[in-house]
């Protein structure tokens, strides 16, 4: 039986009900910080923007809904976090790491899912870490561990695999996990028991 919305329209399947069921039961393990978090990091990862009525006020202005004020708030406490205050949470330990969470930091936090090494520099410098010994080389070595993928006109941009990482550090064994999971397995190679009995 499809589920009314707030306006009264049922629209909602049996799949879709099943989906929404999922994703609040994950949510509700997560803190209230945690869920903010995680619902900004779905949307921009998506592509996905909030689409609710305005309301002209008294003197011609736009006046936002209580979704639309309650969307900004967490929209704007979340990325309120400085390049720095991000790194220090983060903790990365080697240039590939840096530029992954200054990757994901540019995506989600300045709105620029597609970059240049330049600009990971100078995020770099903005959050007052450590100056990389080579930036292009660090950018190259990240992609070449799929945290980035080229982008267009010669940009990089952050990977799904990338942005589960950051998003597990500092946990470092979680970090690992994710990047092991992430590996091709091998495939036993098959034995061949006509080739068995020729070499008898």
């Amino acid at each position: 039986m499809a589920a009314a919305n707030e306006t009264g329209q049922s629209n909602f399947s049996r799949e879709d009900l099943q989906i929404l069921n999922d994703i609040l039961g994950a949510f509700s393990k997560l803190e209230a910080s945690r869920q903010e978090r995680m619902l900004n990091t779905v949307a921009t990862f998506l592509g996905l923007t909030a689409h609710s009525d305005s309301r002209r006020s008294s003197n011609g202005g736009m006046t936002s809904t209580p979704t639309e004020r309650h969307q900004e708030s967490l929209f704007s406490e979340d990325r309120s976090i400085s390049p720095k205050q991000f790194m220090f949470e983060k903790q990365p330990k080697t240039d590939v790491e840096k530029v992954a969470c200054l990757s994901y930091y540019l995506t989600h936090y300045r709105e620029t899912p597609h970059f240049k090494t330049l600009d990971i520099s100078k995020l770099n410098t903005e959050g007052a870490q450590v100056k990389f010994a080579n930036a292009a080389v660090a950018v190259d070595n990240a992609t070449k561990r799929n945290y980035l993928a080229p982008a267009t006109k010669g940009m990089k941009q952050l990977t799904a695999l990338g942005e589960q990482y950051v998003l597990a550090l500092p946990d470092r064994e979680k970090a690992r996990n994710i990047m092991e999971n992430a590996r091709p397995r091998r495939r036993a190679k098959k034995s061949n028991p006509q080739r068995n009995r020729d070499e008898e």
